[in-house]
C-alpha cells in the first residue's frame, strides 16, 4: 500500500520553492491525512549540544512536549538506542510520555545524517497495535530522503 505514496513524498522533499522546514511540515500532513493509523505525525531533532530533543513540523493536535530529556519516552530512548521503536501499547510502556489519552500505540524512526542519530520521525495512533513492518520500511525510506536535505 505504501509504495504508491513514494513518488509524491519525494515531490514534497524536493520542491526547490520550499525551505526545508516546510518540506518536512508537508510530509507530517501528507502522511497524517494519507495513512488512517497516523493521527499525529512529527520530527524531533537534537537540540544543539544538548541531551534532549527540540519538536521541530508536526501535523496534529498541538503538545506540551517541546524538549524531551534522551532516555525519557519512546522518542528518548530511540535518541540513545539509534534503533525503531514500535510500541503496539503505550498503556504497557513504562518509560512513556503521553501525549493525549487517545493515543493507543507509537512508532519512532531515527534519522541518520553520517552516520549520527539527529533526529525522528514519531507517529502517535488512536489505534491500538496499527504499525507492520510495512510502515517501518516507509518511514526508513523518508528519513533516507530527508537526510539528503539536511
Amino acid at each position: 500500500m505504501f509504495k504508491e505514496l513514494r513518488p509524491k513524498i519525494n515531490i514534497l522533499l524536493s520542491d526547490p520553492n520550499a525551505t526545508t522546514e516546510e518540506r518536512l511540515q508537508a510530509i507530517c500532513h501528507f502522511l497524517k491525512e494519507n495513512i488512517p493509523h497516523y493521527d499525529w505525525v512529527g520530527f524531533y531533532f537534537k537540540n544543539g549540544d544538548r541531551e534532549e530533543l527540540k519538536l521541530g513540523p508536526y501535523a496534529g493536535a498541538p503538545t506540551d512536549h517541546t524538549i524531551i530529556p534522551f532516555g525519557k519516552g519512546i522518542c528518548g530512548q530511540v535518541a540513545i538506542s539509534d534503533q525503531n521503536l514500535v510500541v503496539p501499547d503505550v498503556k504497557a510502556q513504562d518509560n512513556y510520555i503521553a501525549c493525549s489519552i487517545t493515543v493507543k500505540a507509537e512508532i519512532v524512526v531515527p534519522i541518520f545524517v553520517n552516520g549520527e542519530n539527529i533526529g525522528q520521525i514519531d507517529i502517535d495512533s488512536n489505534t491500538s497495535d496499527p504499525f507492520t513492518k510495512e510502515d517501518e520500511v516507509l518511514l526508513e525510506y523518508i528519513n533516507a530522503e530527508i537526510a539528503k536535505i539536511l
